[in-house]
């Protein structure tokens, strides 16, 4: 469990066990209730491990969650595809590396909450936008705050080496991550697809864009 579920949920927990000690009505319920919000909150913080294909031209997952856009576009001037992920409240919400490489630029844009599952919340919403440079070229991730989710954690600073499925940061509660790859990568996934940080293949990059 990352440290943030600590200062969320133990005192919940606690006040709630302090209430089930009460032991009767109102404070019952209550305590029940507290109980179950603070082990929830645990679960929400939650930090496994994760094995990470061997391959370097597989970029896997940053996040946990449904796929939720696939589709061409440019970035930077550049033709590419973007992939979405939709976090919900009951994902992991650590995010991890996509590829090996250095992070050449990280940019907080404050911005709107709105839901994270609507397609306007990739350009609109608040984030935290990496930018990567890989053997394959420069790529592009996101962590975009969502409706619940008002806080974007970044692990890691521009000028950071990260290897692939390296933890780099964390979106609280539900919300959503965007990948953009340059060129023509093959797609590995489908909009409905479930996915898990660090481990779920989402592309293959083509092996002549070395360089």
């Amino acid at each position: 469990m990352v440290r943030e579920g600590y200062w969320f949920g133990l005192p919940p927990l606690l006040l709630g066990l302090l209430l089930l000690g009460i032991g009767r009505g109102w404070f019952f319920a209550c305590g029940a209730f507290l109980v179950f919000l603070g082990l929830f909150v645990f679960s929400f913080f939650r930090n496994p491990d994760r094995v990470v294909p061997a391959d370097p031209a597989l970029i896997v997952a940053p996040a946990d969650g449904r796929v939720v856009v696939v589709t061409p576009e440019t970035e930077k001037g550049c033709p590419g595809k973007r992939i979405s992920i939709f976090l919900a409240i009951w994902n992991v919400h650590v995010n991890r590396a996509p590829a090996a490489g250095k992070i050449t630029n990280l940019e907080y844009k404050p911005g709107k909450f709105l839901a994270a599952w609507d397609q306007n919340a990739s350009f609109q919403n608040e984030q935290n936008v990496f930018t990567q440079s890989t053997e394959y070229g420069e790529i592009v991730y996101k962590q975009i705050a969502g409706w619940v989710a008002r806080r974007v954690v970044a692990w890691k600073n521009a000028g950071d080496q990260v290897a692939r499925g390296e933890r780099i940061g964390l979106v609280r509660f539900g919300s959503r991550v965007d990948l953009w790859l340059p060129g023509d990568p093959e797609i590995l996934v489908k909009v409905g697809d479930n996915v898990k940080g660090g481990s779920s293949v989402l592309a293959r990059m083509p092996r002549h864009s070395h360089g």
